[in-house]
């Protein structure tokens, strides 16, 4: 785990304490491997239909609950970002309840690193956020509540430029709004910074989704996602 990821997970757990659960620790690891399929699980404990205030995925209004922190990452990899055939990396472990799964396009594409903890009264595990270098949110930060328009601002690499921007609100995959930003190309980062109008939402929390396209097939590339409120 690089300095620069430890710092990302050390700062995000910081926002969390206050809505992990509690339960039994425990940490589990998987081969890396290529799926098109989630594997979720319900526990015996009733789920809450509250959304923690730090996850993004699952959504609490669903049954699904993940057991297996890869399988959250896979899950809303393929899910939520929509990620095409991704190649699943091992579990690597923060701390007894949270760590990050490494998330790629292809064997030799660019690493989507997902940020997993347990939460809930059913001690389940949830995806807090996703970071990938080429795609660096600075305005809003995690845990920021916005309002319309929101500034969006940044740094990037990317196909012909263009970051794809989504807002979203808890429950639902369909976006409040889908803009793009330009930052750089080449793989050479640039500056991005844009004014982005979204519908009023009916939920308290949501997430920015900001996400590249791969030039040869169209699929995703890589993706950051930051957990916010609205106000």
């Amino acid at each position: 785990m690089t300095r620069i990821r430890r710092a990302f997970l050390a700062t995000l757990l910081v926002t969390t304490l206050g809505a992990a659960g509690c339960g039994n620790d425990s940490s589990s690891t998987t081969s890396t491997s290529r799926s098109t399929t989630t594997t979720s699980t319900t526990s015996t404990t009733q789920p809450s239909s509250v959304q923690p205030g730090s996850a993004v995925w699952p959504f609490a209004v669903s049954p699904t609950r993940y057991t297996d922190p890869v399988e959250a990452a896979r899950g809303f990899a393929l899910d939520y970002v929509g990620f095409v055939d991704p190649v699943v990396g091992t579990f690597m472990a923060g701390d007894l309840r949270s760590g990050e799964v490494a998330i790629q396009p292809s064997p030799s594409g660019p690493v989507t690193t997902v940020v997993v903890r347990k939460l809930g009264p059913d001690d389940t595990w949830w995806v807090l956020a996703a970071s990938t270098p080429n795609v660096q949110l600075r305005a809003p930060s995690a845990s920021d509540t916005i309002t319309s328009p929101v500034t969006v601002s940044g740094e990037g690499t990317a196909f012909e430029g263009t970051i794809n921007v989504e807002i979203r609100q808890d429950g639902t995959v369909t976006p409040l709004a889908t803009d793009f930003v330009t930052g750089g190309g080449n793989g050479l980062m640039g500056p991005f910074s844009k004014a982005i109008s979204f519908s009023q939402p009916s939920a308290a929390g949501g997430a920015l989704l900001l996400s590249s396209r791969s030039g040869e097939n169209g699929y995703i590339w890589e993706a950051s996602v930051t957990r916010v409120s609205f106000g």
